[in-house]
């Protein structure tokens, strides 16, 4: 079992940065990947990043490049998600979530354990 706290969502004006945290406890945090989704009201969940369980490896959708840094501290067993520059459609509950088959997949499908959400809101 792993248990997935994400933390740090919020109100934020457009231009402005939030940093996402994703606390886990349960299995051995280095043995997974990680991700970040998000779903705003009437969409879909959409993938927003991952990085691999090492976290060498990092993968964006393309929203996100250049915006968005997705890190881990494995001795803390924490995620994170620093958003900068944010615009208004980034407006979403994000998730955190682990992935123990893959190097950390772009698909919902294929991670095993979730988080609650974190609401951000950015206003124009």
């Amino acid at each position: 079992q792993v248990q997935l706290v994400e933390s740090g969502g919020g109100l934020v004006q457009a231009g402005g940065s939030l940093r996402l945290s994703c606390a886990a406890s349960g299995r051995t945090f280095s043995n997974y990947a990680m991700g970040w989704f998000r779903q705003a009201p009437g969409k879909e969940r959409e993938f927003v990043a991952a990085i691999s369980w090492s976290g060498r490896s990092t993968y964006y959708t393309d929203s996100a490049k250049g915006r968005f840094t997705i890190s881990r501290d494995n001795a803390k067993n924490t995620g994170y998600l620093q958003m900068n520059s944010l615009k208004p459609e980034d407006t979403a509950v994000y998730y955190c979530a682990a992935d123990f088959t893959g190097p950390g997949s772009t698909s919902g499908k294929d991670y095993d354990y979730w988080g609650q959400g974190t609401q951000v809101t950015v206003s124009s």
